[in-house]
């Protein structure tokens, strides 16, 4: 672990803290938004533990994951795409809050944020698995096919985790209208694996056999 690495981490999450914190806030008009906070809360309490963890047993792969830029014109669309989603879905959100367009109740939030939870455990179990896990599409230096736990059931779990993740997060909002924007999040994942399994067929040794062993994508004897 190294100074420079911990102060780009923390930088890099103060500024998520903030960003989120005004794209939920500023539309709902109050800081009074209980949902937000719990949001925010889940999202940003674990993500903080997992970092200092990483950090300590991990720091380059942390460092991979804080620096990644996609290189790749298709898939530089697809992540502009989910950042769009994301701001017009927590706008959306906000706004309805303030306005009380259509809110869900209490008990589905509560039963969110333990999908969400249960979601994020998924993603850490992921990370544990596959330590060449990237935020970009490439092949690494020395990467191998992992056909195990997770990966021997889906071939994307991280994928699975996070659509989970990005699906129950405007229902811990309260906002149904929200949920319907973040709906976009399956489809331009759908677009980013049939990407990345082009890339990984070609320039992963071991890959497409990997395919017919594990046939499923993301959800378990569906897709």
């Amino acid at each position: 672990m190294t100074k420079e690495l911990f102060f780009q981490a923390i930088w890099k999450f103060a500024l998520g803290v903030i960003a989120i914190g005004i794209l939920l806030f500023v539309p709902a008009g109050t800081v009074s938004y209980w949902n937000a906070w719990l949001l925010m809360g889940i999202l940003f309490v674990p993500m903080f533990f997992a970092g200092m963890i990483m950090m300590r047993k991990n720091p380059e792969l942390l460092k991979k994951r804080l620096h990644a830029k996609e290189r790749q014109i298709e898939q530089a669309l697809v992540i502009k795409l989910s950042g769009l989603m994301f701001v017009i879905g927590f706008v959306i959100a906000g706004l309805g809050f303030r306005l009380q367009w259509m809110m869900l109740p209490d008990w589905i939030s509560w039963a969110a944020a333990v999908l969400f939870l249960f979601s994020y455990l998924l993603y850490a179990e992921v990370l544990r698995e596959n330590t060449y896990l990237s935020r970009t599409i490439e092949v690494q230096q020395g990467q191998k096919v992992i056909d195990t736990g997770l990966y021997g059931i889906v071939r994307h779990p991280m994928y699975s985790a996070t659509i989970v993740l990005f699906l129950s997060m405007p229902l811990v909002l309260g906002s149904m209208v929200s949920f319907v924007v973040f709906l976009a999040h399956p489809i331009i994942i759908a677009k980013r694996i049939r990407n990345e399994e082009i890339v990984l067929e070609k320039g992963l040794e071991g890959y497409a056999e990997y395919k017919k062993k594990v046939k499923y994508k993301i959800i378990p004897f569906v897709w």
